[in-house]
């Protein structure tokens, strides 16, 4: 997300911005402002550890890369439509607006309305995303062998070998509460009160703001920013897309709740909506009940009537039930975690348990932000150690083939450098770049 928005100068910066053209890498030019506002954010962000020419350099250089993948897809006739840019920039807008906290915290820190700031994006994005799509295709079909990997674990220098730090391998036995019908029958009646409020003249923006649970679009009046399809719920986006301008939907059901939608604006494949979000909540009895059932799974499984993993075939109600109950680390994909990775919960609960221990119940949130409780099984922890190919061998394997991509594209920036116009201006003759860029 901070990508996007080195490149915006702030309206209180003191320090002037000279323009010029720095580097022109086939039809493509490199301005002077560029470079600066990159340099200027960084500095603000205290991202400066090298030199300020180091940094320079390096900025220049990683500008150069991305201008020659752009001149490439030039080549290759990618195009990146408005549409699929406003979709792009409207998304990772809305997460750094969440990072500030607000809309108007991240307008008053620029000085520039939100309109400003996107249209000053538009321009950087797409050849963001044009970068990204090339870059994808140079590395498309590359994979790892065994001894590919064996041959680059070896090539580490051993004092050079990374520290894995301690890891985790947890599994669960959950039980998810069912919502009781009468609180269902409450929530629809409350979402269908402010429906007819809008359609009797009320704000729709207005009772998003004061009443949707959505977080993410609550502050922004329910505006979700463009999305194509099967990006949203499958039961939200079959109304969604049949919505005239300005329409407003009946209430719809999907795994987060009860919607209302009103369409603001479709463009082609891709639609910008409001939504109002009543999620139905699961009452306290039902959660005292599902604590109560797994505190006697527990005593089943201690008492040595039922082992864990049975236990999990027979009760969880968990999305991994079919796999023992290991969970599964969203960042890696892996049934390993690192501290910093877990459930803060999660993390509380396994700091006094030994291996093989089980826990009392615990509280949850599902995937859909539900109420539900859980009991886990430390399986496994690791102790720190220097990277191995028997313990770490996954890790290892995507480290080298990380390291073969990172080969690939290096290879592929020195053949089309040396066949594309590159120009750099004198002031930057002296940098020490990882390419060659024709300057040698």
């Amino acid at each position: 997300m901070l990508i996007i928005l080195t490149s915006i100068t702030t309206n209180g910066q003191n320090e002037q911005i000279i323009d010029g053209v720095v580097a022109i890498v086939g039809k493509n030019i490199v301005l002077e402002s560029d470079i600066q506002n990159q340099y200027l954010n960084y500095k603000m962000q205290g991202g400066i550890s090298a030199s300020v020419s180091e940094l320079k350099c390096d900025i220049i250089e990683d500008i150069l890369f991305q201008k020659l993948m752009v001149a490439q897809a030039e080549v290759d006739s990618i195009v990146i439509s408005d549409i699929q840019v406003e979709a792009d920039l409207d998304r990772r807008l809305s997460g750094f607006i969440q990072q500030f906290g607000s809309q108007e915290k991240m307008e008053d820190y620029y000085g520039k309305t939100l309109i400003e700031i996107k249209q000053e994006l538009q321009d950087i994005v797409r050849e963001q995303m044009l970068a990204q799509q090339v870059q994808s295709e140079i590395v498309s079909g590359i994979d790892v062998t065994p001894s590919e990997i064996r041959v680059f674990y070896k090539s580490i220098p051993k004092d050079s070998i990374p520290i894995i730090k301690t890891e985790y391998v947890i599994a669960e036995i959950v039980k998810n509460p069912p919502i009781s019908i009468s609180e269902k029958l409450m929530v629809k009646e409350q979402l269908n009160n402010i429906r007819k409020r809008i359609l009797d003249g009320s704000s729709f923006s207005t009772m998003a703001i004061m009443y949707s649970q959505d977080p993410g679009s609550a502050k922004k009046g329910g505006e979700l920013g463009f999305y194509g399809r099967g990006q949203l719920y499958p039961e939200f986006e079959a109304v969604a897309f049949k919505l005239n301008e300005g329409e407003i939907s009946n209430i719809i059901e999907t795994e987060a709740g009860y919607h209302i939608i009103q369409m603001i604006e479709r463009k082609g494949d891709y639609i910008n909506v409001r939504h109002i979000l009543l999620s139905p909540k699961v009452s306290p009895q039902d959660l005292n009940d599902a604590k109560m059932e797994l505190d006697s799974i527990v005593l089943l499984i201690n008492n040595d009537s039922l082992s864990f993993d049975e236990a999990v075939i027979r009760f969880s109600e968990g999305d991994n039930a079919n796999n023992n109950g290991l969970m599964i680390n969203p960042y890696t994909m892996s049934t390993t975690f690192e501290a910093e990775e877990l459930d803060s919960q999660v993390s509380f609960t396994i700091e006094k348990m030994e291996v093989g221990d089980i826990s009392n119940p615990v509280p949850m949130k599902t995937e859909d932000n539900k109420d539900a409780f859980r009991i886990i099984l430390l399986k496994k922890r690791s102790q720190p150690h220097q990277a191995n190919l028997q313990e770490d061998y996954t890790k290892i394997r995507e480290w080298a083939l990380q390291n073969k991509q990172m080969v690939t594209v290096s290879e592929w920036i020195e053949e089309k450098a040396a066949n594309t116009y590159v120009r750099i201006n004198e002031e930057y003759e002296s940098c020490t770049f990882v390419h060659d860029w024709g300057m040698n």
